[in-house]
């Protein structure tokens, strides 16, 4: 059986993990701004497996409007093509037969809006997520009562659990915050 301290540790170790997932996937969502990770989601079909486009190719961005692609192999280029018209990003690529030119168009109102909900929906889940591991870490804790541990002990390390939670809840609402501005800038 673990200390309290572990239980805490390993709950601060998940909740940065939780962290660091929404970090990942608040970047894969789109904005008025080209940025290579908007594409990190995507997969294309490569002779049949189902490949991750940074695996295909190089993703940069030449300005704030515009992405490049360019396949490592020229025969991924229609594969990765097709890949970026079925996303729901709304992108459209255009093909010189060497290099994918993707132009990143203004979001309109209701594109910002739309976008901006879920960007409160994956911040709501984080939150979510956020929460079920202190209840984890809680019930962890209850188990160690009587034999283990004093009462006043627990509820001393169930006080600075709360505080990690409020602590990584906080964080969350910050990057949502962050990110909804950076949406809602023309």
């Amino acid at each position: 059986m673990s200390t309290t301290t572990e239980v805490l540790q390993n709950a601060e170790e998940r909740m940065k993990k939780a962290l660091v997932s929404l970090h990942k996937e608040l970047q894969t969502v789109r904005t008025g701004r080209a940025n290579p990770q908007m594409l990190d989601r995507i997969e294309a079909d490569y002779y049949g497996t189902m490949t991750p486009l940074k695996g295909l190719a190089n993703i940069s961005t030449s300005d704030g409007r515009s992405l490049t692609i360019q396949p490592y192999d020229k025969g991924s280029l229609k594969a990765i093509e097709q890949a970026i018209h079925k996303s729901d990003l709304g992108l459209t690529p255009n093909s010189d037969g060497n290099v994918i030119r993707i132009g990143i168009p203004q979001m309109t109102e209701d594109r910002r809006k739309e976008m901006s909900k879920m960007v409160k929906k994956i911040g709501e889940e984080s939150r979510v997520a956020v929460r079920n591991i202190r209840r984890d870490s809680d019930q962890d804790l209850k188990k160690m009562k009587g034999a283990q541990i004093s009462e006043d002990e627990i509820k001393g390390k169930e006080a600075d659990l709360q505080k990690l939670t409020d602590k990584y809840v906080k964080d969350i609402d910050k990057y949502i915050h962050d990110k909804e501005a950076e949406l809602m800038e023309v």
